[in-house]
């Protein structure tokens, strides 16, 4: 995969560090949804998904270890990344967790899923900041499980699942409003 260098400066939004990528940057990944990549930001080597921001282009959540080695907001990042099929294992949420503990016939079907795919569904499940959706999207889940189906559906996997940066699944600036790239 080819490697991609950009400089941008994250803002803090909500809670979170977002470091948006520039378009140009974004058009080389090879999908407009989540992205798995690895590479360093300042110096610092990291591998994690890159969400979509909604209008075509992507973020990347900074997070503390980044932090600790320096990317802060207002101050420019130099980034050096390149696209990986290599998805690691999702870190997998309390709640998700007690759910394919309770049934083990779920938990086996959870297991024969890739970890793309494991990606896939936490991040439908994790895209609500309302307990009573969560909780039914978790129910929802293992039904869709017991029949076999390996990834979740009816969700738009180009706009922003983050609840927290975005709104009606478009990444927020740092002042509120939403990012448009003029697609």
């Amino acid at each position: 995969m080819e490697t991609i260098s950009f400089n941008v400066a994250p803002y803090k939004i909500n809670g979170h560090l977002v470091l948006p990528l520039p378009q140009d940057a974004s058009s080389k990944l090879p999908s407009r949804s989540q992205v798995m990549v690895k590479g360093t930001v300042d110096g610092y080597e990291f591998q994690t998904a890159l969400e979509p921001d909604g209008n075509g282009s992507h973020w990347l959540d900074v997070n503390k270890d980044m932090q600790a080695a320096g990317v802060s907001a207002g101050k420019s990042a130099s980034l050096e990344i390149e696209a990986t099929k290599d998805w690691p294992e999702p870190e997998i949420p309390q709640d998700w967790q007690a759910a394919l503990d309770a049934d083990p016939k779920v938990y086996a079907f959870w297991n024969k899923t890739t970890p793309l795919a494991r990606w896939e569904w936490l991040r439908w499940i994790d895209s609500t900041k309302e307990p009573s959706t969560r909780q039914r999207r978790i129910e929802v889940s293992c039904s869709k499980l017991l029949h076999g189906e390996k990834r979740p559906c009816c969700f738009n996997r180009s706009m922003n699942c983050v609840p927290d940066v975005s709104k009606s699944g478009v990444l927020l600036r740092a002042d509120g409003t939403l990012v448009s790239t003029g697609l």
